[in-house]
Parts: structure tokens; C-alpha cells; sequence
């Protein structure tokens, strides 16, 4: 049976590449080409060919410095700019065809906490061989000599200071289309305090030639973010066939200085070689030579492949159709009777991604990978989660997602975004967390975050559970709750994410058997000797998470005493004796409410219960936490639980553990780069 099955998985894999090979091929006949520009840059240095400077730019301690002060001049009315030496083809004039652009930097503002400072910098595309514009400092950022300028460019500006004629009342970011005065802006408030002390600030501005949106989003290293977009309808009449681009900065009747610290940039433009004065090109004709060529082998292996189907036919349901094709099918169908999550093409979400770059990889586990992205449609960061298209297991998971969380909707909950199935390729986009995952928090390398916070993220997290326990129509059990899996916004609101081991189940019906699933630590013990999942194993997870934020310890510290490995056993341990207080988080301190503290730990321990029919429901830890009703008293000393074992425990439902499989998915979904 095995040896039938890595037939068939051989034969469909021999198709799938001969299919591959072909299409090549007719590509090739057709002759697409792409002119692309593709560079990072994560320090300048003297002398490097690739950077053309003008004016007052030049590189200084690793850095582009677009507005360095010459000994015999003063710093002010200074202009300076730094361009990538190779223009870019920004659209074809024989297809009309334009480019997609990404460009990410990291840059400083730095006034030397001088409280008045002038002007800014630019993001711009200009005309191949543009100059600096004469009298185009101050305010004119070293893009044009008056409001309405005589070249044209296009540029994003980082504006620094409040010019009545030109701005908005406020420091602001902006897009300019041959004039200063902006087509879209946006204030920044927040970014007067980042150039008072030089911090860094960080960018993104990317151009969608199918939607033809320019989008920008500018933020510093903590939680301040600001984003715009504008459609640019006419680009290909403001602009060139080819373009300089790179950054451009000056000073007033004030001084700042201009820092470039990296720079990321990637363009893509399809151009199709077509014919000349009616003869097909030479090398189109030795192109359909080969695919002439091509289509025989096709062939050959096509006959090849059908003769090992009817000998190696897959698994087929009732109605002759093949199960996986159902599976796939009944994934689409769920997606597009949706309301919510919209679908989006691979290679919308490809460009998002830079073609799933490395450099956007924000974790991976077992059954795929999550890389930050940038949606223009949206306006926003996106996390997506491309699922590895030979794991049955992600397969399954994806196919969950799809049943659970397109129907939910809470302030607590991960938001799906998006879905895509194309190419065999599976993906799904979720909501961004800039804050990343709790437990990067509370054991990594992360900020620790106030008791305020930890308080917070305690009730955010039970508000998500209550509305998945108490409040649909059907409970949703999640299964797999655990520090990794709550994420972080901007503001460290809590949403629980990652319902890929999710079940739906009747209000009435309560648990149900079925493999054991769930992470060491987090399941209950009801779990490993009976396969049951229920609301009540929920509550014990949800129980180990609060434990955690107030311990600031894993569920099981390897490291830690003897008598302090296993984290429920040790706090109870120190309850029964009245020492709850030694278990909390030394990073801590004394910065915590003594009140909160015990609540949250005995609520923790009440929730940990080895006795399900002890655990409470959820809405009354809530009443808990809110201080509505007083904490329970539990036995001083931790109860045993009993169970019978069923007859026969599957060895399937050891192999069947997400604790073997990485969690560095579900810790680094959503969240943002280290």
C-alpha cells in the first residue's frame, strides 16, 4: 500500500515538473523579459560605485550623510543628494507596461536637541540625468526652485518644518507629484522627540503598478507608525520611460543633519520581446524550435503518467472524485462563501514579499513559514503564512483556519485578512502585531513588559476565550493556547492567533475524542490519558499562560530547582504556605499591585486544576479579574487527578504532539523583526 501511494506521489511529480518545463519552455517562444533592479545596502562606504552624490551629500562613518557642513560655510541653506548610479525603466513605452517598486530604509533626523530645525528629506524619482535644481534648498527638500516646479519628479517627503504656504499646520510625511505642495499628507507629531535626540526612523514606500498605488509607512523604533497612500493614475505622464531615484535633503534658515543608514530597494518590469517588420526575432525562432522540442517530451511523459494512474489510481471518494481534489475544493468553497478574508493572487502576495525573501521571513515551523509583507490595498503590514505544500498536516491546518477563524471576529482575535490557493500553494494573511508574540516578552530577548501591560494582556486574553467559549452559536475550542500563540499590537492589546488545531464543537456536547494535540505544558492531564479536547482543557492552558505572565518563568524551566521545574506545582506549592509573592517575575521588582498579583496567580492555579469539573468557565475568571467576586480558596496542597486510561491508547496520538514540531511559527506569526 505504501510502496502504491510513493508511486503515485512519484508519477504526479514527474507530471508536475514535466508541466513546469513545458510552460518554460512557451514562455521562453514568447520571450518575457523582466528589467529589474534588485540591491540592500546595510552600510555606505567612500568610494563605492553603486552611490552617485551631489551637492553636500557624501558617505561618512558607514553612513550616506545627505547635508554635510563644509568648513567655510555655516549649516544652514545646505542641499544635498545621494542616488543609485543605474536609472531605473520605470515603464515601457511599447506595452505601457510600468514597474512595481519597494524601497525600505533606515534613516535619522538629527537636530542635536536644538529645539528649531529645518527642512527634511525625500524618497524621489526624477528624469535620468537630473541635477540639483538651483535655489532649491529649505523647504524645497533639492527637488525644485519654486511651488510649481519645471521638472518633474515624484517623491515622498519627510517634512520637518511648518511652511504656511506649502504644509498642513504639523511635521508631516507627504507624497509630491512636481510640486511641494503635497497630493496626500499626513502629520507626524510624534517624530519632533526622534530628531531632538537623532533616533532612528525607519521606512517603506511602494508602488503597485495593478492598483497604481503609491503607499508609504514611516515609523520610529517604538510603537509610533503612520502610513498613507495615494493612486498615481498618470505616472507613466509624469515621469520618464527612466528614472533616477534615491534620496534628496537641505536645510533653511535652520539646521539639521540627514542620515541614510540602510536602503533596500527591488523593482520589476515585464517587457515581451514582440516581432520586428512581420519576421519573428532569431532568437523567438530557435525559442519554438525548443518548444517544439518540448511539446514531444510532454507528450512522451504524459502517456507515461497515464499508464502509471491506471495501474496507481489515488485514493478516490464514493462519487469517483479524487479526496484530495475534494479537500482543495471544499478549502476554496469555504473561503469564497466568506464575507470576511478577501482572496488575493500569488503574485500580488509574492510582491508584497519581495518574492518571499529571506530578509522577510519572520519565523518558520513545521508545516510552513510567515513572512511580513506589505499590502497596499489595505494600507497596512500583513503577516502571511505560506504553507508547505507537502505537508499533510499544514494541508489540514490550512483547511481548519478556513472553518473557524473566517467566521469569527473579536477585538482579541487575530484578524484573517486574506486567503490564497494557487499554484498549489496555500496561504493565508493575517493582521500584522508589531509587538510580536507574549512570550518573546516574557522569556526572550524582548522588553519586559509593566505589570500594567501583563494585567491587561491577562483580561485581553480571556475576553478572546469567552467569546470563542460562551458567546457563538457553537463553542470553538482552541486547542492549542499558549504564550506563543497571544499576539501583541502596537498598544499591547492581546489577540489569540494560530487556530490551526481548532475544533468547533455543540454548546450540549462539551468535549470530544480525537487526537491528542496541544503543546507539553499547556495540556491539561484529562488530555493525555483520554485524547478529549474541551473548553475545560482550554481553561487549563489559558490557566499555565497566567502563571507565566505573572512568574515571568515557562511552563517547564529545565534550568530551574528541583522543586521549581514543573511551574503549576511550585506555585501551588508557595500558596499552600502563603508565599505567593516569591514566585513573581524579578524583573518585575516591586512595580506591581500586590492585589492583582495574588488574583491573577490564584486565578492561574484555579484554572490549572488537574480536575476539570474544578476549573471555572471562563466568564467567571473574568468577574475575577474585574474584581466582581472574590477569588476561590483552593486546597493548600495540589490535588491528584485520576483517570482511567482507555483500553488501548494509539501510539498515533504520541506522534500526533505539536510539541514536536517547531514553535518558532506560532511564536513569530504576525510579529515584527527582532
Amino acid at each position: 500500500m505504501f510502496r502504491s501511494s510513493a508511486k503515485v506521489h512519484s508519477t504526479k511529480r514527474a507530471l508536475a515538473q514535466t508541466v513546469f518545463f513545458f510552460f518554460i519552455i512557451i514562455r521562453s517562444a514568447i520571450s518575457e523579459s523582466f528589467d529589474n533592479i534588485s540591491f540592500k545596502f546595510t552600510s555606505f562606504q567612500p568610494n563605492d560605485p553603486n552611490i552617485t552624490y551631489q551637492g553636500h551629500a557624501n558617505p561618512l562613518n558607514s553612513a550616506m550623510e545627505l547635508s554635510i557642513v563644509p568648513a567655510a560655510q555655516s549649516g544652514n541653506e545646505i542641499v544635498g543628494r545621494a542616488l543609485y548610479h543605474q536609472p531605473m525603466h520605470l515603464w515601457d513605452s511599447s506595452t505601457g507596461n510600468v514597474a512595481d517598486f519597494t524601497c525600505r530604509f533606515t534613516f535619522a533626523i538629527d537636530s542635536t536637541k536644538h529645539t528649531e530645525f529645518a527642512d527634511g528629506l525625500a524618497f524621489f524619482l526624477a528624469p535620468n540625468g537630473s541635477q540639483i535644481p538651483e535655489g532649491s534648498i529649505g523647504g524645497s527638500l533639492g527637488l525644485t526652485n519654486s511651488t510649481k516646479s519645471t521638472v518633474a519628479f515624484v517623491a515622498v517627503e519627510f517634512d520637518t518644518f511648518i511652511n504656511q504656504q506649502l504644509d498642513p499646520g504639523c511635521y508631516h510625511i507627504g507624497i509630491d507629484v512636481d510640486s511641494m505642495v503635497s497630493v496626500r499628507n499626513a502629520c507626524v507629531p510624534w517624530v519632533k522627540y526622534s530628531i531632538l535626540n537623532g533616533e532612528r526612523l525607519h521606512a517603506q514606500v511602494t508602488f503597485n503598478s495593478t492598483e497604481k498605488n503609491l503607499s508609504v509607512v514611516f515609523g520610529d523604533s517604538g510603537n509610533n507608525s503612520t502610513s498613507l497612500h495615494y493612486q498615481l493614475d498618470n505616472l507613466t505622464e509624469n515621469l520618464p520611460e527612466w528614472v533616477n531615484f534615491g534620496f534628496s535633503a537641505a536645510t533653511g534658515a535652520y539646521f539639521e543633519s540627514h542620515s541614510i543608514f540602510s536602503w533596500e530597494f527591488s523593482s520589476t518590469l515585464r517587457i515581451p520581446d514582440t516581432p520586428t517588420g512581420g519576421t519573428i526575432q532569431s532568437k523567438n525562432s530557435k525559442s519554438w524550435v525548443w518548444a517544439i522540442l518540448g511539446l514531444g517530451y510532454f507528450v512522451l511523459v504524459l502517456l507515461v503518467a497515464g499508464f502509471g494512474r491506471y495501474y496507481y489510481r489515488p485514493r478516490r471518494n464514493r462519487n469517483g472524485t479524487n479526496v484530495e481534489e475534494d479537500d482543495c475544493q471544499s478549502i476554496d468553497e469555504g473561503f469564497e462563501q466568506s464575507k470576511g478574508p478577501k482572496k488575493y493572487s500569488y503574485r500580488v502576495l509574492q510582491m508584497a514579499t519581495h518574492n518571499f525573501a529571506s530578509a522577510r521571513l519572520l519565523g518558520e515551523g513545521g508545516f510552513g513559514r510567515v513572512y511580513e509583507g506589505q499590502l497596499a490595498d489595505v494600507n497596512a503590514r500583513v503577516a502571511i503564512k505560506k504553507i508547505t505544500p507537502e505537508s499533510k498536516q499544514g494541508l489540514k491546518e490550512y483547511a481548519t483556519e478556513v472553518k473557524t477563524i473566517r467566521h469569527l471576529k473579536h477585538k482579541n482575535l487575530v484578524e484573517l485578512i486574506g486567503w490564497c490557493h494557487e499554484r498549489n500553494e496555500f496561504l493565508l494573511v493575517y493582521e500584522f502585531m508589531s509587538n510580536g508574540s507574549l512570550d518573546s516578552h516574557l522569556f526572550k530577548d524582548k522588553a519586559p513588559l509593566t505589570w500594567e501591560k501583563r494585567y491587561n494582556i491577562a483580561k485581553g486574553i480571556a475576553l478572546g476565550l469567552k467569546y470563542l467559549h460562551e458567546d457563538l452559536k457553537q463553542c470553538v475550542v482552541h486547542r492549542d493556547i499558549k504564550s506563543s500563540n497571544v499576539l501583541l499590537d502596537s498598544e499591547f492589546n492581546a489577540k489569540l492567533g494560530d487556530f490551526g488545531l481548532a475544533r468547533i464543537v455543540d454548546h450540549a456536547k462539551g468535549s470530544q475524542t480525537t487526537l491528542l494535540a496541544g503543546t507539553m505544558g499547556y495540556l491539561a492531564p484529562e488530555c493525555i490519558y483520554t485524547g478529549k479536547a474541551s473548553k475545560e482543557s482550554d481553561v487549563y492552558s489559558f490557566g499555565v499562560v497566567l502563571l507565566e505572565i505573572a512568574c515571568g518563568r515557562k511552563v517547564i524551566e529545565s534550568r530551574a530547582a528541583e522543586d521549581q521545574v514543573q511551574l503549576v506545582k511550585w506555585v501551588w506549592e508557595l500558596y499552600g504556605v502563603g508565599k505567593l509573592i516569591d514566585a513573581v517575575d524579578p524583573k518585575l521588582g516591586e512595580d506591581f499591585d500586590v492585589r492583582q498579583m495574588e488574583c491573577l496567580m490564584i486565578a492561574g492555579l484555579w484554572c490549572a486544576h488537574p480536575d476539570p469539573r474544578e476549573r471555572p468557565l471562563i466568564s467567571r475568571v473574568i468577574t475575577v479579574l474585574n474584581f466582581d467576586a472574590l477569588p476561590p480558596v483552593l486546597p493548600s496542597k495540589l490535588p491528584v487527578p485520576t483517570y482511567v486510561a482507555p483500553p488501548s491508547l494509539p501510539i498515533e496520538l504520541l506522534h500526533t504532539m505539536s510539541s514536536q514540531k517547531s514553535c518558532s511559527s506560532s511564536s513569530a506569526l504576525l510579529s515584527s523583526e527582532d
